[in-house]
């Protein structure tokens, strides 16, 4: 069966990780009771990368001082099924109420897009 995923990167200051996880586990609600089939948010741990094998998650979340990167995504049977899961998500009163806080996070700088998964193992 087809996947589809949203992808995120961001840069969450590490004085508002408690503040970030307590946002996403209320996402992470919101997107599963909508429909999505999978809900992950990650924080960077080994991040190091060996000399000329790419560009490591700091730099590529662009990580100030005091900052460390996020990659999170969630899971979709198709792209339809995630434009039909976001439209109910962008409905639901607790997003709606968390969107109207600021976040602990710089928006801005987050990275984000759709993609098709192309192995599904």
């Amino acid at each position: 069966m087809p996947r589809y995923v949203d992808g995120f990167l961001l840069a969450i200051p590490r004085k508002k990780m408690p503040a970030y996880r307590r946002m996403a586990q209320i996402a992470g609600k919101a997107w599963k009771k909508h429909g999505a089939l999978e809900y992950r948010e990650t924080v960077g741990d080994d991040l190091r990368v060996k000399k000329g094998m790419g560009i490591a998650f700091p730099k590529a979340a662009r990580t100030k001082p005091g900052e460390v990167p996020v990659f999170s995504w969630i899971v979709y049977k198709s792209k339809a099924h995630r434009n039909a899961v976001n439209a109910r998500v962008m409905k639901d009163p607790q997003i709606a109420k968390m969107m109207n806080t600021p976040m602990p996070f710089d928006p801005k700088r987050m990275f984000y897009g759709g993609f098709k998964v192309i192995v599904d193992l």
